[in-house]
């Protein structure tokens, strides 16, 4: 069955071809037949009740610097292809809400993934709310005394930007600190966003587990490593991935959230468990399967499809 997927992602030039989550899924389709097609995030319109975009036939290899060959620039109206992939990173910015509110009106009936209502109303750090027994401490506010109060009572907390990714702008504020009137001042003069603060996990130190989920179901984790000096553990800022295994706390807290992310179509997830505790739910654009397939040979990528074409048959 041969399906025609079109993929809205950033610029595809400049994708690490031994990391990238949307390559591997995009390879994954090619081989299995599919058609696909590759438009970036500000190529895609509204035109008289048509959701439209601009982009190319794409074919990709896994040879670098000589990943892709795009086809005839054109025009495709979205309602006539049978998936169209969600795949441009963060900022979570009206932007970001615009094109899901766009997908939205072709979705069903071409399937999007992931649902982009969902996507819309369940960014990374706020579904997490809907589970506080599996969360750490948590608050989110913008009002600076809220966050005193807040570090206060746990008195080693992280705060970082609401709708931040790749951990740009995470700050851990130990006992000791004295810069949190100066930082909510930092933040406070670049949007009008909240912030979220959250009990400083010292498991940290010894990794924050990335668990994907598809559909719904674990098929395994990696565990990223900080560099030496830093808090965060993103790979985006020099974190290192290792390979892990899931534990009965993190198959307890993936059996807590799954059928909400089955539910809500939410194909494709990344979670990440700091210690005991639930800190994230990833469903705008989780990465991590190709690490993942290196370290125990699990196709995550060819996971993600088989659910994908059950679905269109």
């Amino acid at each position: 069955m041969a399906l025609r997927v079109a993929i809205q992602m950033d610029p595809i030039g400049s994708i690490n071809i031994d990391a990238d989550s949307t390559f591997r899924i995009a390879i994954e389709a090619q081989e299995r037949g599919h058609e696909l097609f590759y438009y970036t995030p500000d190529k895609l319109a509204y035109r008289e009740g048509r959701i439209v975009a601009r982009g190319w036939p794409l074919e990709l290899r896994r040879e670098k610097g000589n990943h892709f060959t795009l086809g005839n620039e054109t025009e495709i109206d979205l309602a006539e292809w049978d998936v169209v992939w969600l795949r441009q990173d963060p900022p979570f910015d009206m932007s970001y809400i615009t094109n899901t509110f766009m997908l939205d009106m072709i979705h069903p009936k071409t399937l999007v993934v992931n649902d982009p209502f969902w996507v819309r109303n369940y960014p990374e750090k706020l579904l997490v709310l809907n589970f506080p027994q599996l969360t750490p401490p948590t608050l989110i506010a913008r009002d600076l005394q809220a966050i005193r109060d807040f570090k206060h009572q746990h008195g080693d907390i992280i705060l970082k930007p609401l709708y931040g990714n790749g951990g740009a702008g995470v700050f851990r504020l130990d006992p000791n600190d004295r810069n949190l009137a100066s930082l909510h001042e930092l933040f406070a003069g670049i949007n009008r966003e909240p912030l979220i603060a959250q009990k400083f996990v010292p498991d940290v130190a010894k990794g924050d587990k990335r668990i994907i989920l598809v559909n719904g179901d674990p098929v395994g984790a990696i565990n990223r490593i900080p560099a030496a000096g830093e808090t965060r553990s993103n790979m985006h800022v020099g974190g290192r991935p290792e390979k892990v295994g899931l534990t009965a706390r993190d198959i307890e807290i993936c059996a807590a959230i799954g059928p909400t992310l089955r539910e809500k179509g939410q194909i494709f997830v990344g979670i990440d468990v700091i210690g005991d505790w639930l800190t994230e739910i990833n469903v705008t654009s989780p990465t991590g399967i190709q690490e993942l397939e290196r370290f125990d040979g699990t196709n995550t990528a060819a996971r993600i499809w088989d659910v994908i074409e059950d679905k269109r048959r």
